[in-house]
């Protein structure tokens, strides 16, 4: 059994940690699942879009170059963009997040600097080549309609504290992962489930988990499966049913049983 932190902002970096000390054969993700098995899950790529202007009073704009302007000729570029859609997880998302001039308050100057934020929501087979290459493209188009348009794209990176003082840091990009139904681990899993009494119907996570490392990153064969609904993760008075405590509780004795015989 292992506990990482910061698996909100860094989904499976801490567990990096994990498989340089141990190799495991298969990994459950006791997040929750309402009991049923998970068997994949869109990745998540912070992608972070900059335009440069030249910065001027705003009392006489035309002696400089307002780098917004330009970023929103970028984004009606991006925004043509159609994501790429995959059989089981879904269509893979690149939505604006959020957007910031510099300098910034702009007090009666002209922007030399904006940067946008975009979440991208990823499938499998996508990788970073793929996914700035997408805003590469928009950002090309964008810069045919504006000669001399300045910008880039690349992905966030990320540093949060840890509570014993350690810094995590990290780029913001967390690959997708599927593991196919038919794999012996997830029919032993359910085959487990079934002696324990409980129906498991097959599905996918719909947010982001450590399985980005495990299985998307190291290659090892993982489900999700625990107790409570999804919905009632991250909010206010959340909270999990007894029943769904005592029912998960059997139905992973089940599935250990199952994987150790």
């Amino acid at each position: 059994m292992s506990c990482t932190v910061h698996e909100e902002c860094f989904e499976g970096v801490s567990s990096r940690e994990i498989t340089r000390l141990a190799k495991p054969d298969f990994v459950i993700i006791g997040e929750a699942t309402s009991t049923t098995v998970k068997i994949g899950q869109r990745g998540r790529a912070e992608v972070v879009v900059e335009t440069e202007g030249v910065s001027c009073h705003s009392s006489n704009p035309d002696k400089g170059v307002n780098a917004v302007y330009h970023m929103m000729a970028v984004i009606e570029e991006i925004r043509r963009i159609i994501p790429n859609e995959h059989p089981i997880l879904g269509k893979g998302i690149l939505e604006l997040t959020d957007i910031i001039s510099s300098p910034y308050p702009g007090a009666s100057v002209v922007p030399a600097l904006c940067r946008a934020t975009f979440d991208r929501r990823t499938l499998t087979g996508e990788n970073e080549a793929v996914i700035l290459g997408q805003v590469e493209e928009a950002i090309a188009r964008a810069r045919e309609k504006i000669p001399g348009l300045k910008a880039r794209t690349y992905l966030a990176e990320g540093k949060e504290v840890c509570w014993t003082g350690e810094a995590i840091a990290a780029k913001r990009y967390f690959p997708a992962w599927l593991i196919d139904e038919d794999n012996e681990y997830v029919q032993k899993a359910l085959a487990g489930l079934k002696k324990a009494g409980i129906e498991a119907p097959i599905s996918h996570f719909s947010f982001c988990t450590n399985g980005s490392h495990f299985c998307g990153e190291a290659g090892i064969p993982c489900i999700g499966y625990g107790p409570s609904l999804e919905s009632l993760a991250h909010v206010r008075d959340e909270y999990i049913e007894i029943e769904q405590l005592t029912k998960a509780c059997r139905g992973f004795a089940s599935i250990l049983r199952e994987l150790t015989q």
